[in-house]
């Protein structure tokens, strides 16, 4: 009996990552359900543009209060939670605060110190974003788009890390109360709790039994919760926290809004011109050569790879929205919102293939059942939105392809593009004048 403690710590350790592992897992299989798409050109320049953008969040700094914020949960979270290791070892063996015999006792207190401070900073983060996002009325996050789960979601995660700091504080302030008393050894140095929980716990006069109960009780709180939070990301927006780094590593570093040619199209072009070619040449199978079997996208399976993690990384923070010339005019358009309905069309295939095993057709298509043609065409490709994307996301090159479908493979270009084409075809270019008819205007 005296070791059922460490064997449910065992149980949920082991069932928490294992939950954890299979999340990834299906959201690997959905990813790989896109084109594949060779990004690992130019190494040293994604190195150095996942650890500017991602861990160092250079692009945050574009507006100042809002960034600073944003690094104080984010550094302060992803370091506080270094100290999972002592929770694990701590759990699995029941010693108490073990990093303290790795360490020594000066570094370890350094260390505490440096968490509780981190800690702090974190609380302070995630109270005013919960306040700006609900109550300030920044345009961006309270648009209607966002209206049910995505402003639930939001708020849940700002909820769930103001209360695993809160618990954080109860266990170093209940403990360091025990050392004082003698009942555990001194090991940690605590300023943010001996200033605000320790006297508050002071005042009841807590014996030496409740107050380990209360140590004992926010320590598991904290472990559960680190495991739940942990396995929360998967339904969760917040799965930028760990698909931005792999979004930015893979990010287009061409210029932003180069159209991407159809390696086919443009060997078919090739063929037309040259009078020694072979027409009747196939290209060698699998080469990117090789006639597509459908141009554009009309649904996810017509997506690159990196469009699909795109939409699992997007955090719905609307910087894109915010900035998009469409939008801002009053058109249906919403770069966020190109990237929400990916994701939730990539997400109902992936519970399709759940239950059937593969793939069973649907009815339904990314286009039209979701993203709407009015969407599309609104956008003026003036790459604003991807400019603005704290991670480097690119919704234009999803609308890019959306595009290239509904004129290549449907003929479905809006009127004025149709004329504008038919213009190329007969008069060499876009205005409706013979090419001799070019110069009349210089007559006058």
């Amino acid at each position: 009996m005296q070791y059922i403690d460490n064997v449910i710590f065992l149980i949920l350790l082991v069932a928490g990552f294992g939950l954890f592992a299979k999340s990834l897992q299906k959201i690997y299989r959905n990813i790989r359900l896109g084109r594949e798409i060779n990004r690992n050109d130019r190494r040293g320049e994604r190195w150095e543009t996942m650890a500017r953008v991602a861990m160092g969040q250079s692009k945050m700094s574009k507006r100042p209060v809002a960034g600073i914020l944003h690094l104080f949960v984010y550094v302060g979270f992803v370091i506080i939670n270094i100290e999972l290791i002592e929770i694990i070892v701590d759990g699995i063996f029941g010693t108490h605060r073990f990093l303290s015999t790795i360490l020594g006792h000066t570094f370890y207190n350094f260390f505490t110190a440096t968490l509780e401070i981190l800690a702090l900073l974190v609380v302070i983060g995630v109270v005013t974003f919960f306040i700006r996002r609900n109550f300030y009325g920044v345009k961006r996050l309270t648009m209607k788009e966002l209206f049910g789960w995505p402003k639930q979601d939001a708020n849940w995660i700002l909820i769930i890390e103001f209360a695993l700091m809160i618990a954080f504080f109860t266990m170093n302030s209940s403990d360091f109360i025990l050392q004082q008393r003698g009942a555990f050894p001194q090991h940690g140095s605590f300023p943010v709790s001996q200033l605000t929980f320790v006297p508050f716990l002071d005042v009841f006069s807590f014996d030496n039994g409740f107050l380990l109960l209360i140590e004992r009780g926010a320590w598991w709180f904290h472990f559960v919760g680190i495991l739940f939070f942990m396995n929360y990301l998967y339904y969760s927006k917040h799965l930028h926290i760990i698909l931005a780094f792999p979004s930015t590593w893979y990010a287009n570093l061409e210029k932003k809004g180069k159209f991407n040619n159809l390696e086919s199209v443009t060997k078919e072009i090739k063929l037309m011109m040259d009078p020694n070619a072979d027409p009747y040449a196939a290209p060698a199978e699998g080469s990117e050569a090789e006639v597509p079997s459908k141009f554009g996208a009309e649904d996810i399976f017509d997506l690159n790879q990196v469009q699909l993690l795109n939409a699992y990384s997007c955090t719905e923070c609307g910087r894109c929205t915010a900035v998009c010339p469409a939008n801002i005019t009053g058109k249906k358009l919403s770069p966020r919102l190109i990237l929400m309905k990916t994701r939730d069309r990539l997400e109902e295939v992936g519970r399709n293939i759940d239950k059937n095993g593969k793939f069973e057709d649907d009815g339904k298509k990314l286009l039209n059942d979701y993203i709407t043609k009015e969407e599309l065409w609104a956008c003026t490709t003036c790459n604003a939105c991807t400019e603005a994307c704290p991670v480097l996301l690119d919704p234009l090159s999803i609308i890019f392809e959306m595009r290239r479908f509904l004129v290549m493979e449907q003929s479905a270009a809006p009127q004025e593009l149709n004329l504008m084409m038919t213009n190329v075809e007969n008069n060499a270019a876009p205005w409706q004048y013979n090419q001799a008819d070019r110069l009349n205007w210089a007559n006058d």
